[in-house]
């Protein structure tokens, strides 16, 4: 996985993070985990190949 993620803001209808916190919490998975696995889940499911990100030179130097 890249250790670079990008952020952003989600809103969602309070209901359904409720029931994403409940999956989560049943699988130890943080709300942000088991949302990116649910996407992740989802995506595969289409057909959708998700590519890996080469990673950038530099990016672990440590200077």
């Amino acid at each position: 996985m890249p250790s670079e993620r990008k952020a952003f803001a989600l809103r969602l209808d309070p209901a359904l993070h409720d029931a994403i916190a409940r999956l989560a919490s049943a699988e130890l998975r943080s709300v942000n985990a088991e949302i990116e696995f649910l996407l992740r889940e989802a995506l595969r499911a289409r057909g959708v190949k998700i590519e890996q990100q080469p990673p950038q030179e530099g990016a672990n130097d440590t200077k």
